[in-house]
């Protein structure tokens, strides 16, 4: 399995998502892969946001050394399944598909935890105290992708 998470920079949420999928599946022995990019190509190359970072830190997760990409429309292939942080992130997802295979590919991440409501993940850049409030809701997404997938 090959899980690509996906927001608008690939500095704040998608790293934090990454992170949290990584320590889940190492916690599982799972043959998982997982990675991150964003739909823009603003911080390619760049580390996370330093509140991303310790907010990591903070629940024992090490995401310092991610970097961040724009997402390539290989990606469709290469992963099984593609989570968008928001509304607008998955739009431009889908803009990438050349199939419906691809397209059913692509899903909202909050969907896992609250089906069909098609809730975003809210981007904590201009708030200092919404990092903590991210980390929990993709905390809470991861393990039910690991729950729903792994059974």
């Amino acid at each position: 399995m090959k899980i690509l998470m996906v927001c608008l920079g690939n500095i704040c949420r998608s790293p934090l998502a990454e992170g949290i999928m990584q320590r889940k599946i190492e916690e599982n022995g799972l043959p998982w892969k997982v990675d991150s990019a964003g739909t823009s190509s603003w911080h390619i190359g760049e580390p996370p946001d330093r509140r991303s970072i310790e907010v990591a830190k903070k629940h024992g997760i090490d995401i310092a050394a991610q970097r961040g990409r724009q997402i390539r429309q290989e990606d469709l292939s290469e992963f099984d399944f593609i989570y968008a942080m928001d509304t607008s992130n998955f739009r431009d997802i889908l803009k990438l598909a050349n199939s419906p295979e691809q397209e059913e590919k692509v899903k909202l991440i909050l969907n896992e935890t609250t089906p069909n409501e098609d809730n975003s993940v809210p981007d904590p850049y201009w708030d200092d105290d919404g990092f903590e409030n991210v980390y929990q809701l993709l905390h809470r997404a991861c393990q039910k992708i690991i729950e729903n997938n792994f059974k």
